[in-house]
């Protein structure tokens, strides 16, 4: 069964504009956990403009899903995971200043990096995974560093969706290939919706799990978060 994490960056984005503690990111992700999802994202930014680290440590207590946190991983992002203990962590190539992922890891050009970091996280029993594009050799070398799952970068895949569904999947299909020949675990994120995730899916059957965050918030906002949520996993069967 394809899990869905639901990323809670957006909740946090609201609560922020405005200070305060409305709306509750620790209620939403508990409300999101009993409406069905499987798992819990966040992405602390060194910045703290949406998920603050106290988010984090006041989550990880009261979950009862897996919790996954993303980031580039900085010194102080290590320490918040090697202290939090996540379920999953989710390395990413993001500088600071970027608003939001737009591109994977070069595995091949980042091995030794990528090795020494997942070391640390595999050798904590954490489970590992690394964003990279819809290409077998970038996934090939994140195995080689060590990780246990790849998580595919999916927006050109929803960018070509509309025209060519054929074509936008084609790539994806080919890298997805690769990790499960590889024995490695297959996760996908980024612009996945409720208009292209059943197809995703279709084609690729056996991935893991797929993170969602700002389409799955944005629907909310006219279907309900409970009802969202139940028409994402609806997307996530045959």
């Amino acid at each position: 069964m394809t899990k869905l994490s639901v990323n809670i960056n957006k909740i946090a984005t609201l609560r922020n504009a405005r200070g305060g503690n409305v709306p509750d990111v620790v209620k939403v992700a508990l409300d999101c956990e009993s409406f069905g999802a499987d798992g819990i994202t966040v992405h602390p930014r060194p910045d703290e403009r949406h998920i603050r680290r106290s988010d984090v440590y006041d989550l990880r207590p009261l979950l009862r899903t897996e919790f996954n946190i993303e980031g580039y991983p900085s010194p102080e992002f290590i320490d918040l995971v090697l202290k939090v203990k996540p379920h999953q962590v989710t390395l990413v190539p993001d500088d600071p200043s970027q608003i939001t992922s737009n591109s994977g890891w070069d595995t091949k050009a980042n091995l030794e990096f990528l090795t020494e970091v997942l070391d640390q996280f595999n050798s904590a029993g954490i489970r590992t995974s690394v964003f990279v594009a819809a290409d077998p050799g970038m996934v090939e070398y994140a195995a080689k560093a060590g990780a246990d799952r790849v998580e595919l970068y999916t927006e050109p895949y929803a960018t070509n969706y509309p025209k060519n569904p054929e074509a936008a999947i084609a790539p994806f299909i080919e890298a997805a290939k690769t990790a499960r020949k590889l024995g490695i675990g297959l996760n996908a994120g980024h612009d996945l919706s409720l208009v292209n995730l059943n197809y995703f899916y279709k084609n690729i059957p056996w991935v893991d799990e797929v993170s969602i965050g700002h389409a799955l918030i944005s629907d909310a906002l006219y279907l309900g978060l409970e009802r969202t949520i139940q028409e994402y996993k609806n997307c996530l069967r045959s």
